[in-house]
């Protein structure tokens, strides 16, 4: 786990060290325990190291193979290594024990094939001098990212957005139609674009070869189909709840592959309580788990810590309470946007950025549940897809997910930054009509979980976490059981209010009282009700120089929005002063756009 960077220069030119190592430096926080740079002429590579497998040198990177050729960096962890290290190890002559040199010796084996051996999740870079080829390549689920820039003659790339901005050279300008996503989906912006206009992301179980003259190929290497199998056609109910509990206990299990201590996030959730039970399931004590609550804020509840506290008594981990008070908020939030490597409005993002925090001085290492809901249908849009034809999911989902329509962005955006047509919509149609998906909520459960959630629930919890050197690992979106779960009957997932057959699967080992308690959030309360000092970091920054020389909201909705901030929630729920403040406060911040 950790950082990477690099630069690929094309024929005629050299790779600018300068530039790598400004990159690499920038990433610090992301790999704590060493770093590292390699030159090619044409190829530069840069390395921030978290030390979670073989602790030693041996596994430092960039890892260079001069036998074959091949020099890499990779940030990530391949979950099963030891098994793809026996079966390479009579072509192969390892020098190390960790999982960064296990890929080289896949790429020597399969050549670009390799990542469909890979289990775990990746951002990797790797060079091939005999072929002149760089390949970049991203895990299946886009668990961890890889950011690109075009500058010149010059491709550049690295684990977060302002990486790449610190070398300098790339175009910040705005996107407007990434800015139309923003708005559009509560700040997701999928992969390739993102908010910058010169910075792009290699999308999820994407392979791309870069050549040293420029050209480039892509091959997408994994797509499940939301289809019903022949195979499954015979299974009750409790063949399902049975197959998901083997295959969630297996992705717990490749979870724990690590060098040091894995810890769990306990929100007290179905999700992460699941997580705990087949950690104790499995043999593990003096599990080390960790919960956040902050200060209730009007009628909202600022802890849910009761139950967290059940499952921890429960299974007698070794349990963590933090506890934030609102006065510690506005530094909090501050830091957190200084850690966003995309600008992110769920308030959420504040509580894993300080949970984060003090995790890290306890382990290197956790599971988390995130993805669960997508997955598995947990949320209530999904209840809406559920309930409607096939041929009716783009309508469905729009009414039920879209902060902002058309008509509703026009009256945000100043008019030069409205893209004509609606390009949000369109990205949605293209995805939810795509074939490959059986019914309404098969297409919204793969557009969820291969477009979207990438840019959500994802990104959020590998930047929180990496900004403090702490490596999250998330067990529902092992491949194996997402392939399952895809192929799962809707109405298993559905059942229950969402998320059926993990509910079922949770009675039959947790407290009843996780399982069947109303469905909670993160609870941030004083980000969604908006008061000083945090309004007032939201009026400086909507109101500053910078905000009215780029002039991307009408200046009569900013100011009736600070007016009355708390008067104006999207229909989905969210402060929309807060989204529009966060996204200044977040390009200030980083100096872009």
């Amino acid at each position: 786990m950790c950082g990477i960077a690099g630069e690929i220069a094309f024929r005629g030119t050299r790779a600018d060290s300068e530039a790598v190592s400004r990159m690499t430096a920038a990433l610090a926080e992301r790999g704590p325990d060493g770093h590292g740079q390699w030159s090619g002429g044409w190829v530069g590579l840069g390395h921030r190291r978290l030390k979670v497998i073989d602790l030693s040198e041996a596994g430092a990177q960039p890892m260079v193979d001069e036998d074959r050729g091949l020099s890499i960096v990779f940030n990530g962890c391949i979950y099963n290594h030891r098994e793809l290290r026996q079966q390479l190890r009579d072509d192969y002559e390892f020098r190390s024990t960790s999982d960064t040199e296990v890929i080289l010796a896949a790429y020597d084996r399969w050549g670009e094939d390799f990542v469909d051996h890979l289990v775990g999740m990746f951002a990797i870079a790797l060079v091939d001098r005999a072929r002149e080829q760089v390949v970049l390549a991203r895990d299946r689920l886009g668990i961890k990212p890889l950011y690109l820039a075009q500058v010149g003659r010059r491709l550049r790339f690295a684990s977060t957005l302002p990486a790449l901005v610190a070398a300098g050279g790339a175009d910040t300008s705005i996107d407007d139609v990434a800015l139309h996503h923003y708005l559009s989906w509560h700040s997701i912006v999928p992969a390739p674009r993102t908010i910058l206009s010169g910075v792009t992301k290699l999308p999820p179980a994407t392979v791309r070869v870069v050549e040293a003259c420029g050209r480039t190929r892509d091959r997408v290497y994994w797509q499940p189909d939301y289809i019903r199998r022949a195979e499954h056609a015979r299974w009750a109910p409790e063949d399902w709840q049975q197959a998901v509990h083997e295959a969630l206990r297996t992705a717990v299990a490749r979870r724990l592959v690590a060098d040091v201590p894995v810890g769990v996030l306990l929100s007290g959730g179905l999700d992460s309580s699941l997580l705990v039970a087949l950690l104790a399931e499995a043999g593990r004590q003096h599990l080390s788990t960790f919960s956040i609550g902050f200060d209730a804020a009007g009628d909202r509840a600022g802890d849910e810590f009761s139950y967290s506290d059940l499952v921890a008594e429960a299974f007698g981990t070794d349990h963590h309470r933090l506890h934030i008070t609102t006065t510690d908020l506005p530094v909090a939030v501050q830091d957190t946007v200084a850690a966003m490597t995309e600008p992110m409005t769920s308030h959420d993002v504040t509580a894993f950025h300080l949970l984060s925090a003090a995790v890290s001085a306890h382990v290197k290492v956790v599971q988390s549940g995130q993805g669960a809901d997508e997955v598995f249908a947990g949320y209530a849009y999904h209840q809406a897809a559920a309930a409607v034809p096939r041929n009716t999911a783009l309508d469905t989902f729009i009414a039920a997910f879209t902060d902002h329509d058309r008509t509703g962005l026009a009256g945000i955006l100043a008019p030069d930054r409205l893209p004509p047509g609606d390009p949000s919509r369109a990205l949605m149609a293209e995805h939810l009509a795509a074939p490959g998906a059986e019914t309404a909520l098969d297409a919204v459960l793969r557009l969820d979980t291969h477009l979207l959630m990438a840019d959500d629930p994802v990104k959020r919890v590998d930047s929180m976490t990496m900004a403090f050197g702490l490596e999250a690992r998330v067990p529902f979106l092992d491949q194996d059981l997402v392939e399952l779960a895809a192929a799962c009957p809707p109405e298993l997932k559905t059942a229950r209010s969402g998320k059926g057959v993990l509910k079922d699967l949770g009675r039959s080992i947790l407290p009843a009282e996780v399982v069947d308690r109303p469905k909670g959030y993160f609870p941030v309360p004083a980000l969604c009700h908006l008061e000083e000092p945090i309004l007032g970091m939201v009026r400086e920054a909507l109101r500053a120089p910078e905000a009215r020389r780029r002039g991307l909201f009408r200046t009569e909705t900013v100011e009736d929005l600070l007016a009355q901030p708390n008067a104006r929630h999207a229909p989905t729920g969210p402060n929309v002063l807060w989204q529009l403040g966060l996204l200044e406060m977040w390009l200030q911040r980083h100096g872009v756009g």
